[in-house]
């Protein structure tokens, strides 16, 4: 048990990115309210920057800049770090239009609740399909005749 509680105190920002990613999963999962369901994601995405970062970071390290007096300095990957800074630009840019998304269907049915959103969209489905069972009229009896010669209806 101690070598594993060392092991996690030295690994310690992959323990945190994992806890992260499992309270971004849990927040999407159990919520049905689309803005909490956003913040589970942005907490998911940062749960991914976070271990990254971690995988390029060499402990002991020093910043990616040539120093002639210490030729013996390891220096740290800014691959990964450069990389998580495009994964937050994009991050943003998807939070931001998905915001305008809920905002949008706010305001088209007065909820941000995903159970109530779906709820009224399959009444309204309904409804919508069996007004459209009721107004359908044959081609062949549109006004009670069959074969009428002013009836337009079934010609292409």
């Amino acid at each position: 048990m101690r070598i594993l509680l060392e092991k996690l105190i030295v690994n310690y920002p992959y323990f945190f990115a994992v806890i992260l990613f499992v309270i971004g999963v849990l927040t999407v999962l159990t919520r049905s309210n689309l803005f909490k369901k956003l913040l589970g994601i942005n907490i998911m995405e940062s749960a991914v920057f976070i271990l990254f970062i971690a995988a390029g970071n060499i402990r002991g390290g020093t910043d990616p800049i040539l120093d002639t007096s210490k030729p013996e300095a390891v220096y740290i990957n800014p691959l990964p770090s450069a990389l998580m800074l495009t994964g937050i630009v994009v991050s943003v840019s998807v939070t931001a239009f998905a915001l305008s998304l809920i905002i949008r269907l706010y305001r088209e049915y007065g909820t941000a609740d995903a159970r109530q959103i779906a709820q009224m969209r399959n009444s309204a489905l309904k409804a919508a399909d069996q007004a459209g069972r009721d107004n359908y009229r044959h081609p062949d009896r549109s006004n009670g005749k069959r074969g009428d010669k002013n009836d337009r209806s079934n010609q292409i």
